[in-house]
């Protein structure tokens, strides 16, 4: 979930002075309206990774916009008074009213997720209490509140390397405690945790926005230009929009070029002999693994999806030829029929999981909602933002009824699609 977060973004200096003053300007015109027109309050969550520029983020938000009109709160250790009351008391009191926006720099997932890191709270407590935030977040969009979060993530070398920086620059090192050291040994463990609540928590209503958080520049023009799209497309919507329709998640708008899959090495070939000996040798230990009498006792589910012509039908050729027939079935995946328009989108794949010790291989799958349905507008946006909560619930599934799940994506040039199109 975090991997498109650690790309390497950065903005250089002339970009972002020349990008800043009108975004600063269309920030500061958005908030001024929404003062005026006052149907529906902002609440933007600021959370993620030590280090992140969580703080930062928050102060620069403040300098862009009207601070007179922003409520920040960074809630940390309860009170006594609040102690007194249930847990989310002091939330609520704290929310902010219509044509304002509230800044939460601790938010109800901070206490959630620490209890979860810290082994205080099992799984399945952090699940329930998951579904409670949902509910609560639910709530607030159906009133009209328009909820923006943002999860700002460091790979740990990136941690690691923020963390000595501040440390070493005497203007900064009191920022730095035994506390953050501390954090950091157990990246990994929080990361997961993160990442489990981060999924279960992102819905239609509030969805939440991951910014890679190491470059300073790319950070504040990330989050301020999805601020911005969001109220923009809140405040210019006709009066009689749903609110399912308008809580669409901020897309961060494109600052630069890098992506997961322009990063890609298109140009890494294997030799020809090399290829065939390592196809055989790995064609051969599939086959043999599947004859394991643990086999048995789990299930696999490939899916491969990708550019036209990627070769997502040859490499599954490849992987069924080294193995039995009696035990795989590839499942194409077209335009659905009359009997599964009739029915919910994952349906059909439902109907066609694998028993224990079987393979299904789609050659395309439940992803189409998000790709093609999405592109050719096949579906309405509540649809496709939906979809990837259902996708995240419908794996997560799978996994705990011991089905390995392995997805693939087939990436090629434009160039190389083309040339393949004009060989065919």
């Amino acid at each position: 979930m975090f991997e498109s977060a650690e790309l390497g973004h950065a903005i250089s200096k002339a970009t972002y002075k020349k990008e800043l003053p009108l975004l600063r300007e269309e920030l500061l015109a958005a908030q001024y309206d929404l003062l005026k027109q006052a149907d529906f309050p902002v609440i933007l969550l600021i959370s993620g990774v030590d280090g992140a520029g969580k703080g930062e983020t928050v102060n620069v938000l403040n300098e862009w916009m009207d601070p007179r009109h922003i409520e920040t709160h960074a809630l940390d250790i309860p009170s006594s008074e609040e102690l007194e009351r249930p847990p989310m008391w002091r939330y609520w009191r704290v929310l902010p009213p219509k044509g304002k926006i509230g800044i939460f720099f601790r938010s109800w997932y901070s206490d959630p997720i620490s209890a979860a890191l810290q082994r205080k709270a099992k799984n399945s407590e952090l699940d329930q209490r998951m579904e409670r935030i949902i509910r609560f977040e639910k709530m607030l969009a159906d009133e009209g509140a328009l909820i923006l979060k943002f999860w700002l993530h460091l790979s740990k070398e990136s941690q690691r390397k923020r963390l000595k920086d501040l440390e070493k620059d005497p203007a900064t090192r009191w920022r730095i405690t035994e506390r953050d050291w501390k954090n950091f040994k157990i990246y990994d463990r929080f990361r997961t945790v993160a990442e489990h609540a981060l999924r279960q928590s992102s819905t239609p209503e509030a969805p939440w926005t991951i910014i890679e958080g190491s470059d300073p520049r790319y950070r504040y023009l990330a989050v301020g230009k999805a601020i911005l799209q969001a109220l923009r497309s809140r405040l210019d919507a006709p009066e009689n929009s749903s609110h399912a329709t308008l809580s669409l998640p901020p897309i961060i708008p494109k600052i630069d070029t890098l992506s997961v899959l322009n990063r890609l090495d298109l140009s890494l070939k294997l030799g020809k002999k090399k290829y065939e000996e390592a196809l055989e040798k790995y064609q051969g230990r599939l086959n043999l693994l599947t004859r394991e009498a643990a086999f048995r006792k789990i299930s696999v589910v490939l899916v491969f999806e990708g550019l036209d012509a990627a070769g997502k039908g040859s490499t599954i050729r490849r992987i069924t030829a080294g193995l039995d027939a009696r035990h795989y079935r590839v499942i194409p995946t077209a335009a659905p029929t009359d009997e599964e328009r009739a029915q919910p989108y994952l349906w059909r794949f439902w109907r066609n999981l694998p028993r224990l010790g079987r393979f299904a291989i789609f050659d395309r799958s439940w992803y189409g909602r998000v790709l093609v349905e999405r592109v050719e507008g096949y579906c309405s946006p509540a649809d496709w933002n939906r979809a990837y909560g259902e996708i995240n619930d419908f794996e997560e599934q799978l996994i705990r009824n011991r089905t390995i799940v392995l997805k693939f994506w087939l990436q090629i040039s434009r160039e190389e699609q083309l040339r393949r199109f004009k060989e065919r």
